[in-house]
């Protein structure tokens, strides 16, 4: 395969940082860079960017409000984003819910769902995990048992949900429920679309290493859910959970990420001083960027081939599986290398530094208040999204057939 972008694919390549300098506000590019928190109205503020111009769906089809991009558009896209510091598109609703209905969801969850995830009048989360049940989770314990009375048709759901991502910015949550209780593990369970506004439903925040407030933990107690909000087949919605889950994985991959990151890293490396020269020119630490950047630059070519393969519509196996084990080690080792090369000022993590209007003198070089962070936070990568091991099990019967 030709790894060189078309000449159309180029031009598609300066349309896009063409809008990126023109409608990314500076302020949003801003605190990317420096990695302060975005606020949730940081985030509904460049969807509505990006929903303007029709690119907040990019994979979705042109008949449900995407932009009918090639996957190779989607990645150049991506890429350029993430070198001009835009925030990330949060990937709960377009980028995991969506692609579920508009596969398997019926025409009056794709009226009624799709739109409002394009236009910001719902925010989704993710209700997977559960405690016993990460990466094992067809392990699901929340139950769901489906009820009629002179209301209609309904569910009453009760159990828990952890790691919830962003979930205390949500009015939605997906779930996996378990409808059936004596079934083989990756049978009976269903997937539910539920209102967090519905009496019953609880959220808790969990404050991460970082002191940051990312995650959550949910309870149902007695939840009514309408059993229209049941997309597929009841006892089915593991073939919707494993289709999300290959969109989400391959999206932690983040090449993009990785590309800016390792940019802003050899840029701090040839400032920082070691023993009166650049950190650039010591030997063990060029020795690892060196290695990190032969390594994503084969993850690249591997993300091309995927997206080659999947270019008539398909949807990537263990292929996902190969890039989320590559892309998250790369990241991690990219925040890794960060944090070394801020040295002794990437010790003192001082939270108040992370938010939009902090005015005290920093500490240490620029980009050192978030080394700390981003380094804790980032350990998670290759456990979410189905822990690495886990992905090492799925190639294994999957390509090599043990």
């Amino acid at each position: 395969m030709d790894l060189n972008f078309t000449p159309a694919e180029e031009a598609f390549r300066a349309e896009v940082q063409g809008f990126l300098k023109d409608k990314l506000p500076a302020r949003l590019s801003d605190k990317v860079k420096g990695g302060l928190h975005l606020t949730r109205a940081d985030m509904v503020e460049w969807h509505a960017i990006l929903n303007a111009r029709g690119w907040l769906a990019n994979h979705w089809p042109e008949k449900h409000g995407g932009p009918g991009w090639t996957a190779i558009q989607k990645f150049i896209f991506e890429n350029e984003c993430a070198l001009a510091c835009s925030p990330r598109i949060v990937p709960f609703g377009v980028g995991m819910l969506g692609p579920v209905l508009i596969k398997y969801g019926n025409e009056a969850q794709k009226a009624r769902w799709l739109p409002r995830i394009l236009d910001g009048s719902d925010w989704w989360c993710q209700g997977y995990s559960e405690p016993g049940a990460g990466s094992d989770l067809a392990s699901v314990k929340t139950a769901a048992v489906r009820s009629t009375d002179a209301q209609g048709d309904h569910y009453i759901v009760n159990g828990q949900k952890t790691w919830t991502t962003l979930g205390q910015h949500a009015n939605m949550i997906f779930c996996l429920v378990r409808t059936l209780k004596d079934a083989r593990k990756q049978e009976g369970i269903s997937f539910l679309l539920v209102d967090m506004n519905t009496p019953g439903v609880e959220i808790r925040p969990i404050v991460t290493l970082d002191g940051d407030h990312e995650v959550n933990e949910v309870f149902f107690t007695d939840v009514r859910v309408p059993a229209e909000n049941l997309v597929g087949e009841e006892n089915k919605g593991w073939t919707c959970a494993k289709f999300l889950l290959t969109y989400e994985r391959t999206n932690i991959a983040g090449v993009g990420f990785s590309v800016a990151a390792l940019e802003r890293l050899k840029r701090i490396a040839q400032t920082v001083q070691r023993h009166g020269r650049p950190l650039a020119e010591d030997p063990m630490f060029a020795t690892r960027l060196a290695r990190i950047e032969i390594d994503l630059e084969n993850m690249k070519t591997t993300n091309l081939r995927v997206i080659a393969a999947v270019a008539g519509g398909g949807v990537p196996g263990a292929e996902s599986s190969m890039l989320k084990i590559r892309g998250t080690e790369i990241r991690q080792e990219i925040t890794s290398l960060l944090r070394r090369a801020m040295g002794p000022y990437a010790r003192p993590f001082i939270a108040e530094a992370l938010e939009e209007g902090y005015t005290d003198a920093p500490v240490g070089p620029p980009g050192a208040a978030s080394a700390a962070s981003a380094y804790f936070n980032n350990r998670k990568l290759s456990i979410f999204g189905g822990s690495n091991e886990v992905q090492k099990n799925i190639i294994s019967k999957m390509i090599l057939g043990l």
